[in-house]
């Protein structure tokens, strides 16, 4: 009998649900519907930090209806990611996906909001974008935007690729309500540094600005090509900024030698490995090019 593709790819994504699912989790801390979470590791779970209502009384269904308690170990509102602590080892573990999500690529969003088991939702990555600020007051690295359907309790869990590893994790809680994915790249890093220090270090300088064209004359004192740049507008007294030597009037336009041309990219630059570190920073003063050292401080 000639293979029925069709079937192969039916039971292709009914193994994947079951392969993933094993390490999709149902996460009860809130006080409505439960939400669902990743394990990331036996004794460490990878969930939406928006689910999180509750700092006790935490509750954790693994796959094999196991119930466990679990307290948080680290959250972050600004990229909506948190880690929750087992009190023992006993979650299978997920295994994120090796490659980079493509554009057409067959997915399967997963949750584990009931007792009742596992709930998937086909669907296809329809984009890829970021960086982007999130409403949250962080810059996401990267995003994914699939047409899954996001059931009530999805938050939280992963969206699945074709062999079952692990794409992302599924998010309502970054865009108004619009269901994201945050690469698992992002989300394990995140999830890592929130499992060691319990939180996301990100620099703060202490200034308002605004976004300025660049004249020729100040391109040629840069020595680049270099359109426009950071207007500094305010600066906070006693600020990392104040006591850098940043001044009002001065146009920021590069961070440790990277161009900085706007909001965004000054957020993106503005990373933990800068926290509490003398930084240089190229200003545009009088139409010169100078470097001020700024030690940035911690948001």
């Amino acid at each position: 009998m000639a293979k029925n593709i069709l079937v192969e790819l039916s039971d292709a994504m009914a193994d994947a649900v079951e392969t993933a699912g094993k390490a999709t989790v149902l996460v009860d801390a809130r006080r409505r519907f439960p939400a669902s979470g990743i394990a990331m590791a036996s004794d460490l779970i990878l969930t939406a930090d928006h689910v999180v209502e509750r700092d006790d009384e935490i509750k954790v269904t693994l796959s094999d209806g196991a119930e466990v308690a679990a307290r948080i170990a680290g959250r972050d509102p600004g990229s909506d990611l948190a880690v929750l602590k087992l009190e023992r080892a006993a979650a299978a573990t997920a295994e994120p996906s090796k490659g980079a999500a493509r554009i057409g690529q067959i997915v399967l969003a997963l949750g584990r909001p009931t007792n009742e088991g596992i709930q998937a939702s086909l669907g296809t990555v329809s984009a890829i974008g970021g960086p982007v600020r999130t409403g949250r007051g962080a810059m996401l690295e990267q995003y994914i935007r699939t047409d899954s359907i996001p059931y009530p309790g999805f938050s939280g869990g992963p969206l699945v690729a074709a062999d079952g590893t692990v794409v992302g994790l599924n998010t309502s809680g970054l865009a108004r309500g619009t269901a994201l994915t945050i690469p698992s790249a992002v989300a394990w890093k995140v999830g890592d540094a929130l499992a060691k220090h319990g939180h996301i270090r990100r620099g703060y300088l202490g200034v308002r600005s605004q976004t300025v064209e660049i004249d020729t004359a100040a391109q040629k004192a840069l020595k680049r090509e270099q359109e426009s740049g950071l207007l500094i507008v305010g600066v906070e007294k006693e600020s990392p900024a104040a006591k850098g030597g940043l001044m009002v009037g001065d146009i920021l336009v590069g961070v440790k030698g990277t161009p900085v041309m706007h909001h965004d990219e000054l957020f993106g630059v503005l990373t933990g490995d800068v926290v509490g570190k003398a930084t240089p920073m190229e200003v545009l003063r009088g139409g010169q090019l100078q470097t001020v050292n700024v030690t940035v401080g911690e948001r």
